[in-house]
């Protein structure tokens, strides 16, 4: 037996033991996720349990350094312990921006009293983190940014404000980018700093969207103090580290085309729409467009995997990063436009409890956004023709 298979069976022993029956089956909504952080809220007791078990190994983070918490596992090990936790339908223990985007950026800039002071509580749920990047007049145009950190000898003092700042009504704290020398050119000025949001001067205000409900709020800073030891990386190269990051926050955008959420769409076409004489959902050409739909998300998740293991070897372009964030995007909003065909006229229902409160016409709204955040589709598709397929012109 190699150790790969040994590491498997033992792997898939645990997970048994320790995955608790309320922490499988799909998550069909954000409150359903455990989120983490400082006022932590958990669907039942057992996510809590779940959580403590899955940070107690590292498995939160499986990847990263034992010394900061993590798994230590190799990517082969890693790929195992995903099959083998989808093998029983167990959910993820964490959704967090900590893991997905600014762990990576900490282990590659942070000093190491960053890493020793936030990673453990990143792995453990223990911290709950936001993204300060666009503000109202630098969206697409993130080097645009105003918000001001003005140096006051051992600390800066951080005026402005951001805006699509998801969760920050719910976060611990926020990575945010600041100019701390307006005089130099556009991508240089800029500092990458962590911020308290409990620190003062710092408030939120949520923003609803076309789905009557959203994740994003508007983040202002009014005279807040921010430490030097808070900086990430070089002074005044903050960029370096953004655009690090924004590759993680593309990939795990596109990720929701391969991890999706909720009952099959097979299973919720059959509820409505039922099934012909042959045992087959009764609508033929549904029934391709949700087969097309699963032979694309396979094909997807495979490309996900092949480029984690190319980044894993230093192969990987940067910019394939916005070929899975642009393919991911479009696939979720295929994936929630077949929900919503597949439901019928119980889709449209907007407030009942029948509906869950109107769950999939709202989360087909909310798709939308997905082609915005994180860089529009446009812009990924610049991207890709410039610096992958090197166009002309591009």
């Amino acid at each position: 037996m190699t150790d790969l298979e040994t590491f498997r069976e033992e792997t898939r022993a645990w997970l048994e033991a320790n995955c608790p029956a309320e922490c499988r089956g799909p998550v069909e909504s954000d409150e359903e996720r455990v989120w983490g952080g400082r006022d932590a809220v958990y669907p039942t007791p057992a996510h809590k349990l779940w959580l403590e078990r899955m940070g107690a190994r590292g498995w939160t983070a499986p990847e990263w350094p034992t010394e900061y918490g993590g798994g230590s596992l190799s990517r082969e090990q890693a790929k195992v312990l995903g099959s083998e936790m989808r093998r029983i339908d167990a959910q993820p223990p964490l959704a967090s921006f900590g893991v997905w985007m600014l762990g990576p950026a900490l282990l590659a800039f942070g000093t190491e009293a960053q890493k020793q002071r936030f990673l453990p509580e990143i792995v453990r749920g223990e911290i709950r983190w936001c993204q300060g990047y666009s503000e109202p007049g630098a969206g697409s145009d993130l080097a645009s940014i105003q918000t001001r950190a003005e140096d006051r000898g051992d600390h800066w003092i951080v005026n402005g404000q951001k805006v699509w700042t998801s969760y920050a009504d719910k976060a611990d704290w926020i990575f945010c980018l600041v100019r701390t020398d307006p005089e130099a050119k556009k991508h240089l000025g800029i500092s990458f700093v962590l911020i308290d949001m409990a620190t003062k001067g710092v408030s939120t205000r949520p923003i609803t969207l076309i789905s009557g409900k959203s994740p994003f709020c508007e983040t202002f800073f009014d005279d807040v103090r921010v430490e030097k030891e808070n900086l990430v990386g070089t002074l005044n190269r903050g960029w370096d580290v953004a655009k690090y990051l924004l590759a993680h926050e593309r990939t795990m955008i596109g990720a929701m085309g391969e991890l999706g959420g909720g009952r099959p769409i097979g299973q919720v076409a059959t509820g409505s729409i039922g099934m012909d004489d042959e045992g087959r959902l009764d609508d033929g050409m549904l029934r391709a467009r949700i087969a097309e739909l699963e032979v694309d998300a396979a094909a997807f998740r495979l490309s996900m995997e092949r480029t984690g293991d190319m980044a894993k070897a230093g192969q990987a372009h940067p910019a394939i990063a916005s070929m899975l964030k642009y393919y991911g995007s479009e696939l979720n909003k295929r994936r929630h436009e077949l929900l919503m065909a597949a439901g019928g006229s119980d889709a449209l229902e907007w407030e009942s409890d029948r509906s869950k409160g109107g769950r999939a016409a709202r989360d087909w709204l909310r798709t939308k956004a997905n082609s915005i955040e994180g860089g529009t589709s446009e812009v990924q598709l610049n991207i890709i023709a410039k610096h992958l397929l090197q166009l002309p012109g591009a």
